[in-house]
């Protein structure tokens, strides 16, 4: 421990010389065998190279001309000391350049490899890094002590300790009304979080660095979000502490060198604010990105993971695969960047405003919540200095939680690649609710990386206990995760979010649950409680893969029309449409051509399937059902139909035909094919795709409201209206995952292709059969 002259006097006497080695003095000792190998390395007999002298001795003299400055102004106050004497500010100023240690630190261990290298490869080193003359304390002026070179490198590391320790002294003697006080104690801030960072004994996941509060600052959360940023979106790795929320950017690292953060801001959760919806509006509007665009980066990643599996199972080049894996990568990276919509806005009180984009709600509410938590404490506004901001951004590498882009390309090849196909999830009731409300429960999977919102039970009005016993049918896209969240219906309609027009409903809870195969790959239904801010809803779930859930299995019944030939149907209806495609159109044209997700949301499974009976038995209350019926529950029915028919809408025969159509790359070549392939269905088939065709037209018309384009609506409904029947399946379909990345993402193109196209007039097809009827 430092010696301190007089425990009574408030500033004693430091750095004059009274402890074993004053801070130049030390530096300088690193300086002394630095001069003459500087001056050997341009003889023809070097010692060391200049490169190996500026490893070793990495800004020793700049360490040493900052404590010689300190010295030099210290040292006069010291001589003539009286209590009005002030000099915090040189303490101050000594810790704002510690930024130089921390070059000098990270550069450490580099240092210490390279003098053990030179050692071993050179004699005369050796004999220098043994016995270094260092002089020695002031009571023996003339004399010297011999250190290692080791022993020496390590002393500007210990400086630092030595200095804080001086520092709490220093406090300890210092009246709290002395204008040095604040100083001393900010330069001990500085100086405790500097060592915070370096200091590898301390636990990193709690302790990071001290808050202006004097109070452990930890790392509470933690992960990449989308930021828009000067009109672009970029992505971030966003840090949450106890009291300040810092947004940071990875910077890019040569290889083999430790990955290093780049601050972009920060802002203490004393100064954050969240905007209300009437704020927002003033705020600059989010453009979501074209869904065609997302739809090629998909089946772009999708080709390529069928690609790197196809090399690594004929045995290909790492090479070759690598360089699959990169493009991948930079497809997902784009993906990960332009998919999230949500926005999520932040304020600083002094008035700059961020934003963020999120794929889900849950991420969003997540955020939310932990930063309000921490903003229950009695949290204080502050200013980081450079140094501080330098270490607390240093010191996110070895806190981070997350640590790779949420990419699939980032994952091991033993990861698990997700599930592909049906899970059929029941929602039966929830408990915990303190007090009455309208409550309603979502479905989220995640698909590509982010999550999508798949189904939403109906709202259960004025109740604790809500009982919805609904079930659904989810599809899965390489899923691993499923989230349930639990809302509390909001009907002001004073409460629009002004960013995406929609009322804010408000989270009553949210969990999530991995689908572990092994657990869900059964037949029998697996029911399980999930817990969310005390309160628990109760779920079944089971899973069927792809190629069980899409065999078109022929009805054996003769009336009906689920599974019965389309052929059939409308001969027996005397009509050109099925009665049930006409129906389910008309109800979802007149009351849900504006509802959020049309088609893509799904319909509760056992109102899906009162429908199909009703449908099934020709019912006379069909139409008085059908008024009453949830519309996602009609739109579900007409989507199973067309899945259940014995073969597809746009037939087994065309398949391969349609398939090689869509990829023909001469436009007029691609345009006389695709019209020659509808002309070539069978009447009913045609007519029925035509009449389908302009009525998503008509959806995707409302897109601005129901948030479903045509590229939605060709996702929704191209595998149901093309996928071939279980004999044609066997030859285009292979693995799981495989399905989805080669035919699914053609029968989408081929649907988007019709749907992009102007109006098809039937009529205008059969007048042109005999003049293209020599094509074929």
């Amino acid at each position: 421990m430092t010696q301190i002259k007089s425990k009574a006097s408030l500033h004693p006497a430091l750095y004059t010389g009274e402890e074993e080695h004053p801070p130049c003095l030390t530096q300088a000792s690193l300086s002394q065998p630095m001069k003459p190998l500087k001056a050997t390395a341009t003889t023809s007999q070097p010692v060391l190279t200049i490169q190996q002298i500026e490893t070793i001795f990495y800004k020793i003299q700049d360490i040493y001309e900052i404590h010689k400055e300190f010295y030099d102004n210290l040292c006069p106050k010291v001589q003539q000391w009286d209590s009005q004497v002030t000099m915090g500010h040189l303490f101050q100023k000594l810790a704002s350049q510690l930024g130089v240690y921390k070059a000098f630190v990270d550069n450490y261990k580099v240092a210490l490899e390279t003098a053990e290298k030179c050692s071993q490869s050179n004699n005369q080193f050796q004999k220098i890094s043994e016995e270094l003359k260092v002089k020695g304390p002031k009571d023996s002026r003339d004399s010297h002590t011999s250190v290692t070179m080791e022993a020496l490198l390590y002393k500007p590391i210990d400086r630092v300790t030595r200095s804080t320790l001086v520092l709490h002294d220093l406090l300890k003697h210092t009246p709290v009304d002395h204008p040095d006080y604040p100083l001393l104690q900010d330069a001990l801030r500085i100086s405790q979080n500097f060592l915070s960072s370096i200091n590898e004994d301390i636990d990193p996941r709690r302790t990071a660095v001290t808050t202006p509060k004097g109070e452990t600052r930890q790392l509470v959360k933690d992960g990449f979000l989308v930021e828009v940023s000067e009109g672009s979106r970029k992505l971030r790795h966003v840090f949450l502490f106890t009291d300040v929320l810092l947004c940071a950017k990875l910077k890019k690292t040569s290889a083999g060198k430790h990955q290093q953060y780049d601050c972009k801001w920060y802002i203490p959760l004393a100064d954050l604010v969240f905007p209300s919806p009437e704020e927002s509006e003033a705020s600059p509007q989010v453009h979501p990105f074209p869904d065609h665009e997302l739809e090629d980066m998909k089946m772009k990643i999708s080709a390529l993971k069928s690609e790197i599996q196809k090399e690594k199972a004929n045995k290909g080049q790492s090479r070759a695969i690598e360089r699959l894996k990169k493009k991948m990568f930079e497809n997902e990276f784009l993906l990960l960047l332009n998919s999230p919509t949500i926005p999520f806005r932040i304020h600083n009180r002094n008035g700059k405003s961020y934003l963020f984009l999120l794929s889900s709600d849950y991420e969003r509410s997540e955020w939310r919540e932990a930063i309000q938590k921490l903003q229950k404490k009695d949290l204080q506004a502050f200013v980081l200095s450079s140094v501080e901001l330098q270490v607390l951004t240093g010191s996110c590498f070895k806190l981070r939680t997350v640590h790779n882009i949420p990419v699939t390309s980032n994952k091991d090849d033993d990861e698990s690649p997700g599930l592909y196909g049906f899970l059929h999830v029941i929602v039966h009731s929830a408990k915990g609710f303190k007090q009455s409300a309208n409550l309603y429960c979502t479905l989220e999977v995640d698909s590509f990386g982010y999550f999508v919102s798949k189904a939403k039970t109906r709202v259960f009005r004025d109740t604790t206990e809500p009982k919805w016993d609904e079930e659904f049918e989810i599809e899965l896209e390489g899923s691993q995760s499923l989230r349930i969240l639990c809302y509390e219906k909001c009907y002001d309609k004073t409460k629009v979010n002004k960013d995406n027009n929609e009322i804010v409903d408000k989270i009553m809870g949210k969990g999530q649950i991995q689908l572990d195969p092994q657990t869900v790959e059964t037949k029998n239904w697996h029911t399980d409680v999930i817990e969310m801010n005390g309160i628990k809803v109760e779920f079944s779930m089971k899973f069927t893969s792809r190629d069980m859930s899409l065999k078109r299995t022929p009805s054996k019944k003769q009336s009906g029309v689920f599974g019965v030939k389309i052929s059939v149907v409308t001969k027996r209806e005397r009509s050109k449409v099925p009665y049930i495609v006409r129906q389910c159109v008309e109800e979802v044209e007149k009351r849900g051509i504006e509802e959020v997700g049309i088609y893509r949301i799904s319909g509760v499974a056992t109102d899906i399937q009162a429908l199909k009976a009703v449908f099934d038995a020709n019912n006379k209350d069909i139409l008085l059902m059908l008024s009453d019926m949830d519309i996602n529950a009609i739109a579900g029915t007409l989507k199973l139909y067309f899945r259940e028919l014995p073969e597809p809408l746009l037939t087994d025969r065309l398949y391969p035909a349609f398939m090689e159509g869509i990829a023909l790359s001469d436009p007029a070549a691609k345009e006389n094919c695709m019209m020659h392939l509808l002309r070539s269905l069978p009447d009913p088939n045609l007519i029925t795709f035509l009449f389908l065709l302009e009525h998503l037209k008509r959806v995707a018309e409302k897109e601005p409201v129901n948030k479903m384009s045509l590229h939605n609506l060709a996702t929704v409904f191209g595998p149901t209206l093309l996928r071939p029947s279980e004999v044609e399946s066997k030859a285009h379909l292979t693995s799981a995952a495989d399905i989805w990345s080669h035919d699914v993402m053609a029968q989408v193109q081929v649907l988007l292709y019709y749907l992009q196209h102007p109006p098809i007039s039937f009529a205008e097809l059969k007048r042109n059969t005999l003049y293209f009827s020599t094509d074929v």
